[in-house]
């Protein structure tokens, strides 16, 4: 039994010579196994390892999600919550016009709303990202080539983005919490899926003209995408 390390990624080697491809396994516990046949050479094996590095790093991202306890919020004096990629600390009042606003670097939630306080804040970051995720597809709406009907932000579970009949886009609303790179990249790759609705090559290469640097950019969204989860 021999071990391949590729940049922050460890697998077990599993020759077999019943196997005709490379394939690459996530067990249970998080452990990285790599079949192939026992004549492929380690640069191959570590291209291919490369060339799925972004499954890799998804599959591990979705192993901790069901694996680990979320830690969830506390609406206390002093708690953090992200918006586009910075901790915004919150504060309680006692009187104020709406429930929740971000006012000089806070989040500033009115007493009287702490035990509906998820609920305001999922309100206000939908506003939020309605507004800011429209005016970002707006910037690649020329160059990708596609006019979408309309934007909606909803719950979508696990996904953050999804392409809809009829050209409608489709967005979680926790996407505004992300590093507005981060969140850019989510908006060009449901724009690309208004042409193709698969991830095939030709998709990828309509991602990677409108944002050349898109690889990073999702690696970083299936390593740390789950930061975000607990709100």
């Amino acid at each position: 039994m021999s071990v391949l390390t590729v940049d922050d990624l460890s697998f077990e080697l599993k020759p077999s010579t019943r196997r005709r491809t490379l394939q690459i396994t996530v067990d249970r516990s998080g452990e990285l196994v790599l079949s192939a046949p026992p004549d492929v050479e380690e640069e191959r094996l570590r291209e291919f390892v490369l060339e799925k590095r972004f499954w890799i790093y998804t599959k591990l991202a979705e192993k901790d999600r069901l694996q680990k306890a979320v830690p969830t919020k506390s609406y206390v004096d002093g708690e953090g919550f992200p918006y586009l990629g910075r901790s915004y600390r919150l504060r309680l009042v006692d009187e104020q016009d709406a429930a929740l606003k971000l006012l000089n670097g806070r989040f500033m939630l009115r007493r009287d709303s702490v035990d509906t306080a998820r609920g305001h804040l999922i309100q206000w970051y939908s506003a939020r990202a309605k507004v800011w995720l429209w005016d970002k597809v707006q910037d690649y709406v020329a160059r990708m080539e596609v006019q979408p009907v309309g934007l909606k932000v909803q719950d979508l579970g696990y996904r953050w983005g999804s392409c809809g009949k009829g050209d409608w886009l489709y967005f979680h609303w926790k996407t505004i919490l992300l590093p507005p790179r981060i969140a850019e990249y989510v908006v060009v790759h449901e724009l690309a899926h208004l042409h193709q609705p698969h991830h095939t090559p030709d998709f990828w290469q309509r991602v990677e003209r409108a944002l050349p640097d898109f690889e990073r950019r999702k690696i970083w969204l299936a390593e740390h995408g789950m930061d975000v989860e607990g709100i």
